[in-house]
Parts: C-alpha cells; sequence; structure tokens
C-alpha cells in the first residue's frame, strides 16, 4: 500500500485539506499538481501554490505547481495536460476544491449562489470528466471528492439550501460517475470529516478560532484519503466515507492526535447523519 510513483492532480491544494492530501500522498514519493488560484500571497489566507510545491517537496514528493481556476474549461485542460506531460500520466484526482457561503434563501446573492455552484458543481464535473480519458491508462485509477454523504434529511437545507445544493452535487456526481465509469475501472468515492477541519474556511467564515480550537486538523482527512486511493479501484467505488470510520477500520486508535485542542469537546460538521455510528461505536 502506496502512493509511490503514483501522480495526483488535487483542486484547492495550496492549503487546508487539499494540502494534507498532498503531503500525505508525498511522504511516499508520490507527484503532485497543485491545481488553485493562489499563486502570489493572500492577506487573509494562508500558503500559495508555491509554498504548498515547497511542503511538498520536502516532504519527500515531487510538486507541479498550477495556476487553475476550475471554473474555466480552458485552464482546467491546460492543467490536466501539464500533469501528464509533466509525470506521463495521472492516476488520481482529488476534487477538494469548494466555496461556502451560509446564507438563507432571502439573503444570499446572486452571485454568491453562482460561484457556488460554478466551482463545487461545474469545477468537479468538468475536473473529474476531464481526467478520465488519462486515468483510463492508470494501473489503479480513483476519483476522490470532498464531500458529505447524500443524507437528504431537511435540517441540512433549511437554513443554507443553496450552499447544501452546491455541496451535495459533488456527491451525486461521484454516485453517478461510479456507475457511468465502472467498465472503465475507476473509482468515484466521497471523503467526508466528522467534525469541523481547522481550515481557513472554519477560521475566516464559521466561528473563528474558537472553532478552529474545537476542530481537527488536517492531517485527519489526509490520512483517510490515503486510505481510500490505495485501495483496488474495482473494489470501492460509489462509497461515501467519514474519515476516522475510515481510520478506525484501518486500525487506528489514537484520535487525540489529530485534536487542534486535545481533549476539547469537539464541533460536529455538516452533512454527517445521525445514523453513522459515533466514533469508537462497533
Amino acid at each position: 500500500m502506496s502512493l509511490s510513483g503514483k501522480t495526483l492532480f488535487i483542486t484547492g491544494a495550496s492549503r487546508g485539506i487539499g494540502l494534507a492530501i498532498a503531503l500525505r500522498a508525498a511522504r511516499d514519493g508520490a507527484n503532485v499538481a497543485i491545481a488553485a488560484k493562489t499563486d502570489k500571497p493572500h492577506p487573509k489566507l494562508e500558503g500559495t501554490i508555491h509554498t504548498a510545491a515547497e511542503h511538498i517537496e520536502a516532504a519527500g514528493g515531487h510538486a507541479l505547481p498550477l495556476v487553475c481556476d476550475i471554473r474555466e474549461e480552458e485552464q482546467v485542460l491546460a492543467a490536466i495536460n501539464a500533469t501528464v506531460e509533466r509525470f506521463g500520466g495521472l492516476d488520481i484526482c482529488v476534487n477538494n476544491a469548494s466555496a461556502i457561503n451560509l446564507s438563507s434563501s432571502e439573503e444570499l446573492p446572486m452571485k454568491r449562489y453562482d460561484l457556488m455552484h460554478q466551482i463545487n458543481a461545474r469545477g468537479t464535473f468538468l475536473v473529474s470528466r476531464s481526467c478520465v480519458p488519462h486515468l483510463r491508462k492508470a494501473s489503479n485509477p480513483h476519483v476522490l471528492n470532498i464531500s458529505p454523504p447524500l443524507d437528504w434529511d431537511s435540517q441540512w437545507f433549511e437554513r443554507h439550501p443553496a450552499y447544501s445544493l452546491a455541496k451535495y452535487a459533488m456527491s451525486v456526481y461521484a454516485w453517478a460517475m461510479a456507475a457511468e465509469f465502472r467498465r472503465d475501472g475507476i473509482a468515484f468515492n466521497c471523503l467526508w470529516p466528522r467534525t469541523t477541519i481547522a481550515t481557513a474556511a472554519v477560521r475566516n467564515l464559521l466561528g473563528g478560532e474558537q472553532m478552529v480550537a474545537a476542530s481537527r486538523k488536517p492531517d485527519i482527512m489526509g490520512d483517510a484519503a490515503w486510505h481510500i486511493l490505495t485501495r483496488p479501484a474495482r473494489e470501492a467505488s460509489g462509497q461515501f466515507f467519514i474519515d476516522d470510520l475510515v481510520l478506525e477500520a484501518a486500525g487506528e486508535t489514537d484520535f487525540e492526535q489529530y485534536a487542534v485542542t486535545p481533549g476539547a469537546e469537539l464541533m460536529p460538521d455538516f452533512f454527517v447523519p445521525t445514523s453513522t455510528p459515533p466514533l469508537g461505536a462497533k
């Protein structure tokens, strides 16, 4: 079980969960294409595609920083082609890039609605289908969307229906494409955290430092993704994974290592079904 020599195309990999997945793959010696918009330092967001590349190289991987707005088809195709040209192929696509706005229906500006659906829904669809021709040639091809299980309980929609639908669209595409490309042997799966993850979105948009302190580190998503992406593609497709359950099934017992504040009560994330067993349940 290793990603050594594998090539990953990860959207939004300049920071947060995308970077955590990249760094875990880099520890195996993987090749990582960092497809993100942040080329220069941002006043409110930590990291750029270039700092991410430095971290990936330091972790033992090979990095290719690519400026890419996944709303633009030409940029997506150019970035994927550059990845294949640089590394000789493509094994894994991770759709991590996402936009969030938790406004209600009456309060949400339509330009924010459009942004979420252009990035979360359209962008995921565009990147996925553009990777497929290259993934068909891979020995163990995977597409992993960082999106939630399809739990249609209205509690996940009543406060922010536009965001919920945009996020669920990512999951629907994985579910649908798992069937569409089953004969090609390409795995399409989703991964979602049980708790909030200490990312820029949590710090800047959801709850500030208080919520960050009640969150887990992005590393838990990186480790869980690694376990999914190293599985035989034909044996695991069309699945909706929760991070700690993936790790628990793999034998992990120390989850305090992932807490920003060890011993703190963790903040549950959106969209985790109540039927999902709690951590440690058998």
